[in-house]
């Protein structure tokens, strides 16, 4: 173990410590608790004011678990933190992930090594003495033998660069870095771009307070109901009392989710067989459509298109004007993109308020002071939410820009340099920590 010291260097001090994690969400916490057991000295650094990470972020009305949500969103190396934390809903929101990942940092006492509201400024490995040296937006200088980027998948927002944007005089926000003081949609003019996971979470939160809100569509999504529920006591307690097999049959599924894998193909079923296997999953949400079905949907086209079809369908159901539900309607493999549940997204289509524009019949020319404007003319707004998503997977390491040799050839190489760690999770699945 190494303890921290400071040491003159240059004109300030210089920090050792055995490793700095950049990021205070799930990741990095799990990694600084981990460490610690190691008998490491650790320090955190976060720019956001909280521990949490994306879940301190993404505060955006409806942000919402888009996985297997409780009991199994959860850290499973301790059993202690799952017999004390009591879940309130099946899609745990983002206050209620928040709230848990406080409850853990203070379990565990990680505060005292994480300092908040600071980011990295540069990061350079130093190969003669094999460590880097950080310096921190506070003026800090840290030497560390590892450095750890628990900055995840999800997290540097990306905005778009529409022509005229700095000329909106309205409201504007991103929903990864949404404000921490309550936004009012009541009486104005809503208009959200983007219709990924945040944008079809968004959609029917904002569209029951705002007056009038547009939905500005590039690509059209598969939904899958959620169906959050109150969690049923009966549910977590069988979790606690079988925790060791049920996070077994986490670590044992391809993307750790709580669900058995089928053999079965879809050749195997006729198609009112396979019609009734998918509409008991459609009733029973989350991911059960896609994991419960057929183990041929992402290898064989037919068995794909069966399911696909199915989904079209159900979007013809729900939303009432034709015209809409061809424009929601996606035209490719079901599963090639990220899947997203939702609580009512379709049916959000059916209210009076709400108007979709189709970008790829109607693309957007630029973005006015009072609104928006696309290829067939203007739509007033007092508001812009741009659900537009992330720079994801490398986007916010790179945007560290660290030097040195091993930095070097991890660029290079589009992997992470040996001497660091990169510590992310994939978004739709539990924390299998």
């Amino acid at each position: 173990m190494t303890n921290t010291t400071q040491q003159p260097h240059g004109n300030g001090s210089l920090e050792h410590c055995d490793a700095v994690i950049i990021g205070a969400g799930v990741g990095g916490m799990y990694a600084l608790h981990h460490l610690r057991e190691m008998g490491l000295s650790v320090r955190v650094y976060d720019g956001a004011g909280g521990i949490g990470g994306t879940w301190w972020w993404n505060r955006y009305p409806g942000a919402r678990v888009d996985g297997p949500g409780s009991p199994f969103y959860c850290y499973t190396f301790s059993e202690e933190l799952v017999r004390e934390w009591d879940w309130a809903e099946t899609q745990p929101s983002q206050e209620q992930v928040l709230d848990y990942l406080e409850h853990v940092a203070d379990r565990l006492d990680l505060r005292r090594d994480i300092q908040l509201e600071t980011w990295i400024r540069d990061a350079r490995y130093d190969e003669a003495v094999q460590r880097w040296t950080v310096e921190t937006s506070a003026g800090e200088r840290v030497s560390a033998q590892f450095l750890i980027c628990a900055v995840g998948t999800l997290s540097a927002a990306l905005k778009p660069d529409f022509p005229g944007l700095d000329d909106f005089t309205g409201e504007c926000y991103h929903t990864g870095r949404w404000p921490q003081e309550p936004v009012s949609f009541a009486g104005k003019r809503v208009g959200v771009i983007g219709t990924g996971s945040s944008g079809v979470q968004a959609v029917p939160v904002i569209a029951r307070e705002a007056a009038h809100l547009t939905v500005f569509q590039r690509t059209p999504q598969y939904s899958i109901p959620a169906r959050n529920r109150p969690l049923e006591p009966e549910l977590m307690q069988y979790a606690r009392e079988n925790w060791d097999e049920v996070r077994a049959k986490m670590n044992a599924h391809p993307v750790g989710m709580p669900f058995e894998t089928t053999s079965r193909l879809g050749i195997e079923d006729t198609p009112e067989q396979r019609q009734a296997l998918y509409e008991e999953l459609w009733q029973k949400g989350s991911f059960n459509l896609l994991f419960g079905s057929y183990a041929d949907l992402l290898t064989n086209k037919e068995t794909n298109r069966t399911l696909a079809d199915f989904v079209r369908g159900k979007i013809r159901e729900c939303v009432k004007d034709p015209e809409i539900a061809e424009k929601l309607m996606p035209d490719y493999y079901l599963g090639t993109k990220r899947q997203i549940l939702d609580n009512g997204y379709y049916e959000t289509f059916n209210r009076d308020n709400v108007t979709l524009v189709d970008l790829r019949e109607d693309p957007i020319q630029t973005v006015t002071a009072t609104g928006v404007r696309t290829e067939t003319g203007d739509h007033p707004l007092d508001m812009i939410v741009m659900a537009t998503g992330f720079d994801a997977i490398s986007g916010t390491l790179l945007r560290l820009t660290p030097r040195g040799v091993a930095a070097s050839a991890s660029r290079r190489s589009g992997a992470v340099a040996s001497i660091t760690i990169l510590v992310w999770r994939l978004p739709t699945s539990p924390i299998c920590l």
